[in-house]
């Protein structure tokens, strides 16, 4: 006999009063959760508009998971407030407006994808035509037949993705949504999220493939300590982390002479390649050109990886400048 099902997706039967108001799908005022001495959100304030897609990144220990936690009702802050579509968060998912996909847990290895997506959709009193049309957007249709125990992780994944679009919420929380997935399975995901939040869907994403939110995230939100520390777009926040890097061939360059170059914060040597890591890149650049032999020299700005540990380390503050606060 097969087990009772449980269903990982945060969201239950959607209610006929679904409608939305306010201008904000969330907004979150003045924020704070504590866990006895351990403050997890300091004074968060944040409001995302409906259609946005918001990558929600930060260290380990930053405060993403107990403020997704109060988006879903699942905690409440102990002073401020927050809202789903003007609603208190926990309504906002007892009428189906939200829907949350985790990165484990909740499905039941002996059903099979489809059995498993024909179950959701009872739940929701869902027909045939949805299940067909979620299996399709989240690419499972060569697997339904297959035991969700013989599924890839990156398998999983996409069920537990079709299974939140069955209620067809306004706002989708997803927690490393495509760990797992090749190159091709993620391309092809984005690409359907991308058309949801053009619909009007909104989206908040945490993953550690910076690159994706890079590509994909309208907005970028770095949190460090519980806090805010950058919020705009993927080029606006990079902008933030400042200096430059140049790279250059020069053999024999020793890291002691480059670093004593006006303007180089770090350096690097490897092998006949230098990197300099620089406030005034183009003085770096003018010294090695005109006074060394260095060649096939590049300038490039920070990507998003490099602004993510400049914004976020726990020597600096939200602006990159030093605290001297190791709390």
């Amino acid at each position: 006999m097969r087990p009772a099902v449980m269903i990982d997706v945060m969201t239950l039967t959607a209610s006929p009063e679904r409608s939305t108001t306010g201008p904000y799908a969330v907004e979150v005022v003045s924020a704070v959760k504590r866990f006895g001495d351990v403050t997890a959100v300091d004074g968060l304030s944040l409001s995302i508009r409906p259609g946005e897609v918001v990558a929600l990144l930060g260290p380990n220990g930053a405060g993403k998971t107990s403020t997704v936690d109060m988006m879903l009702g699942l905690s409440r802050p102990d002073t401020g407030t927050v809202s789903v579509y003007g609603r208190r968060p926990r309504d906002a998912v007892e009428l189906g407006l939200v829907s949350a996909v985790m990165q484990t847990g909740g499905l039941l290895k002996d059903y099979t994808v489809g059995e498993t997506v024909r179950l959701t959709a009872a739940l929701f009193g869902r027909g045939r035509g949805d299940v067909e049309k979620v299996i399709d957007r989240a690419g499972l249709g060569e697997v339904r037949g297959r035991l969700v125990g013989k599924c890839s992780g990156g398998q999983q994944q996409r069920l537990r993705f079709a299974m939140a679009l069955l209620p067809d919420p306004e706002l989708l929380i997803l927690d490393e949504p495509t760990t797992g997935m090749d190159v091709g399975s993620r391309h092809a995901f984005w690409s359907a999220i991308r058309d949801d939040a053009r619909a009007g869907r909104t989206v908040i994403f945490a993953t550690h493939y910076l690159e994706e939110a890079d590509a994909y995230a309208d907005r970028v939100v770095f949190m460090r300590r519980g806090q805010v520390v950058a919020d705009g777009t993927a080029a606006q926040v990079k902008a933030l982390a400042s200096g430059r890097t140049v790279r250059a061939t020069l053999p024999g360059a020793s890291r002691e002479e480059l670093a004593a170059l006006p303007g180089a914060d770090q350096v690097e040597v490897r092998g006949d390649t230098v990197l300099v890591q620089a406030s005034d890149a183009d003085a770096v650049a003018r010294h090695l050109l005109t006074r060394t032999a260095a060649h096939d020299l590049e300038i490039t700005s920070h990507n998003l990886e490099q602004a993510f540990l400049t914004l976020t380390s726990d020597d600096t503050g939200g602006d990159g400048t030093t605290t001297g606060d190791p709390r």
